[in-house]
């Protein structure tokens, strides 16, 4: 009986879902240091696929298509910022550092920042079940205001964007242990050296199951130079490859 009541469920009329007020597209603009010439390109911007496929309308596009444009705009501003500020880095350095800054963590964290989940349009199961605290459609979103900020105001209105809502806090980011890669940078500087792959080894494991304690060590060239303890490998790893960066003076 379970796939005949799936069956007619699919023609019941599903409730209307409304385009958002003008007072709401305000507030999003007032959080954003912006105002829209043209406001359905940032309506357009908020549609997730789900809210999209719930409408059930003809002409009604999800924001996918100003999510892509958007990418590639937040990309060339960022690596324009990092190419005229860090002069003295070289091309792996910046790369890295871009990947940081666009990356989805980072991007979910300056959604919510902006309030952005409680603006994106979404259907009524898609929210129910938490979406618009969900970090790939938070960044999704952010990606499509840039590109409806882009298509509304040109690169000049997208870099006063990016300046006050993506830059606002890189030297605090790159410097925070959870978004650095200290082992990438370990191995660019073993690389550089001549010294091949650094080698981690997992020479201790403490605890429960559910709440181990790994003690990595990492050894370049056969030499035991760095120590680091972490509730993964992973985090073990990157502390190892801290400690030995910081005793090689490259940290």
């Amino acid at each position: 009986m379970r796939w005949i009541m799936a069956f007619f469920d699919r023609f019941r009329t599903k409730p209307a879902l409304e385009e958002p007020s003008g007072q709401l597209l305000g507030d999003l603009e007032a959080r954003i240091g912006y105002r829209f010439q043209n406001p359905s390109l940032l309506v357009k911007a908020l549609k997730h696929r789900s809210y999209v496929y719930a409408r059930q309308e003809s002409g009604i596009e999800s924001n996918e298509r100003l999510e892509f444009l958007g990418d590639a705009v937040l990309d060339l501003l960022v690596a324009e910022y990092l190419f005229g500020d860090f002069s003295d880095k070289r091309e792996g350095d910046l790369t890295q550092m871009k990947s940081l800054v666009v990356s989805r963590q980072v991007l979910s964290k300056k959604a919510i920042q902006i309030g952005l989940g409680r603006f994106i349009l979404l259907s009524s199961e898609e929210r129910g079940a938490g979406g618009d605290k969900q970090p790939s459609i938070l960044c999704d979103a952010f990606e499509a205001l840039l590109g409806a900020l882009y298509l509304d105001g040109g690169l000049e209105g997208c870099r006063r964007f990016v300046k006050m809502h993506v830059l606002d806090d890189f030297y605090d980011l790159i410097q925070r242990d959870d978004f650095v890669n200290f082992k990438s940078r370990l191995l660019e500087h073993t690389q550089s050296e001549g010294n091949g792959h650094p080698r981690y080894l997992v020479h201790a494991e403490e605890g429960p199951d559910h709440d181990k304690l790994f003690s990595v060590e990492v050894s370049i060239a056969g030499e035991r130079i760095g120590d680091g303890q972490g509730r993964s490998k992973k985090e073990a790893q990157q502390m190892a490859a801290k400690d030995a960066l910081q005793k090689l003076g490259h940290f």
